[in-house]
C-alpha cells in the first residue's frame, strides 16, 4: 500500500484542500485568497523615516518579504490599525505608516 492512501477507508474520496485560505489581520475572518490584500512593509530608503515601515498593497503578491493578509476594506484596515496588528504579523519592530494602503483602499 502506498503512503499517500494508507489510513484511508476510500482512497478515491479526495480531502478537501485549504492551500488558498488565509486570515485576515483585521476582523480575523478566513476567507480566499483572492477575495484578500497582501500587504507588505517597506522599510529604509522607501519609507519616509527610517523608523517608520510603509505599508504597501502587494496587488500580484508578488513582492519580496513577509506579507499580512487583509480585507480591501476600511472597516478592516481601521481594525488591523487599533489591534496593532501590522508589526505583529510582519514582525517588525518599527512604527507603521498606513498612508499608501489606507490611499489604495480607498480609491477602490
Amino acid at each position: 500500500m502506498s503512503g499517500r492512501t494508507r489510513g484511508r477507508r476510500n482512497p478515491s474520496v479526495s480531502t478537501t484542500r485549504h492551500a488558498g485560505l488565509r486570515t485576515c489581520v483585521g476582523c480575523r475572518a478566513r476567507d480566499e485568497r483572492s477575495a484578500l490584500l497582501r500587504v507588505v512593509a517597506l522599510a529604509g530608503n522607501d519609507a519616509a523615516h527610517d523608523d517608520v515601515a510603509g505599508l504597501v498593497p502587494d496587488e500580484r503578491g508578488r513582492l519580496p518579504g513577509r506579507g499580512a493578509w487583509l480585507h480591501p476594506r476600511p472597516d478592516c484596515l481601521d481594525l488591523a490599525d487599533q489591534r496593532r496588528a501590522f508589526p505583529r504579523a510582519l514582525r517588525i519592530t518599527h512604527k507603521v505608516d498606513l498612508t499608501r494602503l489606507r490611499d489604495w483602499i480607498e480609491q477602490r
